[in-house]
């Protein structure tokens, strides 16, 4: 039976959430595992951020990927506030974050033997956005402050015998674990559900004071979670050094792609994607990983995939309708879903490409004014561009129309 902690959002605030900003350039890592900081308000805003991690509380920080809500991971009692706070269903476990190859020791099974798959993605891909599945170090007892020997508590893992852990690359998120000592459990910094945040201002308008500190490292690069990869099938606690496994699990697609995997292992591994190329429904109702069980990137509000015309194919054919009726219909839908009867205006956010001509079309339109069925209706454009690509099959070299 499923058991559901009641939502963040009716969580009364128990803290003055503060941002700490943190320059990501003044960070270097160099041999050891300790990092070097020139900026002295970013070491000052890390030690202050690893004080609340040791003493059991949350803290935000940046990842390459999305902003992580992090706990001491060895603690039974930090990596149950993730659950609250979040309002996290307790059977979806949690990834556990580390800084440095020695750091495994006090998260995984000191008898299994990593394997060549193992080895080979990691020297490729750590630090990154990619999460492998290893045999748990369990705890004794669940200690509440976590640390000493190590070993992951059950609430972290959903139960399971398996472990997921990463080792980020951006240096604000591995300085942080380093300086605190402990890998820190940390999925995205978000009410469960919601969109996964890619900045601190998208954080702070989600858990503000329901967490102590938010590190300001910038946007993240990725934008989406980290690929979770499970290479145990098969594999026993001793491998022989010669043996070569042959099949690795895609269990979330993520940062990484299959090809990027596949071109680094070579022709003898194959590589399966879960829901693509096999279905596990026990895996699924039992979850080893995020992501797998319950909704991601849900907004709040409803979403239009609008495309040109000419992107409409054989393939994936589409309805092509005029921009007015598109308008028109979407007015009608949005006005009839609003709390609180007629709306004057509306407004609506485009998600698009830099130089999109749909977008430089809608925009031109400045205010329109719509009819629809209850009367007339004013659209006010947000318009939020995500950056430019170039089309290899423009001759003229012009930017991909959304």
């Amino acid at each position: 039976m499923e058991t559901v902690i009641p939502t963040s959002s009716h969580m009364k605030a128990r803290f003055q959430t503060m941002i700490l900003p943190c320059n990501p350039s003044s960070i270097i890592f160099p041999l050891a595992s300790q990092p070097t900081i020139t900026d002295p308000s970013t070491s000052s805003a890390l030690q202050t951020a690893s004080e609340h991690i040791r003493s059991s509380h949350l803290v935000v920080f940046p990842t390459e990927t999305v902003y992580g809500l992090a706990a001491n991971a060895l603690s039974s009692e930090a990596t149950g506030e993730i659950f609250r706070t979040k309002g996290r269903p307790q059977d979806n476990p949690l990834i556990v974050h580390i800084s440095s190859l020695e750091m495994l020791k006090l998260v995984v099974d000191e008898t299994f033997v990593i394997p060549k798959t193992y080895e080979v993605l990691m020297n490729r891909f750590w630090p990154g956005p990619l999460t492998l599945l290893f045999p748990v170090k369990t705890t004794g007892g669940g200690e509440k402050g976590g640390g000493g020997g190590g070993g992951i508590p059950k609430e972290v893992t959903a139960g399971h015998s398996t472990v997921a852990v990463r080792m980020p690359s951006h240096p604000v998120a591995r300085a942080l674990i380093a300086i605190s000592g402990l890998p820190l459990a940390a999925p995205s910094a978000n009410t469960s559900g919601r969109p996964s945040p890619t900045k601190a201002e998208h954080v702070y308008h989600d858990l503000n004071g329901r967490v102590g500190y938010i590190l300001d490292g910038g946007p993240c690069d990725v934008g989406v979670e980290s690929t979770v990869v499970d290479g145990l099938l098969g594999v026993g606690k001793r491998v022989e050094e010669e043996e070569e496994e042959c099949v690795i699990r895609v269990l979330r697609p993520g940062g990484v792609t299959v090809e990027e995997m596949q071109a680094v292992l070579g022709k003898g591994i194959k590589v399966l994607v879960h829901r693509r190329d096999y279905r596990d429904e026990q895996l699924e109702n039992q979850p080893t990983t995020p992501g797998m069980k319950y909704r991601h990137y849900s907004p709040t509000c409803p979403v239009y995939l609008v495309m040109s015309g000419r992107q409409s194919t054989h393939a994936h054919p589409t309805e092509q309708i005029s921009l007015d009726v598109f308008l028109r219909e979407v007015s009608e839908e949005l006005t009839a879903e609003s709390v609180g009867g007629e709306k004057e205006s509306l407004r609506i956010g485009l998600l698009s490409l830099t130089g999109s001509r749909l977008t430089r079309a809608l925009s031109e339109q400045g205010r329109p004014q719509v009819q629809t069925s209850t009367g007339s209706i004013h659209l006010n454009w947000v318009h939020l561009p995500l950056g430019s690509t170039y089309n290899g099959d423009n001759d003229q070299g012009e930017e991909e129309e959304d």
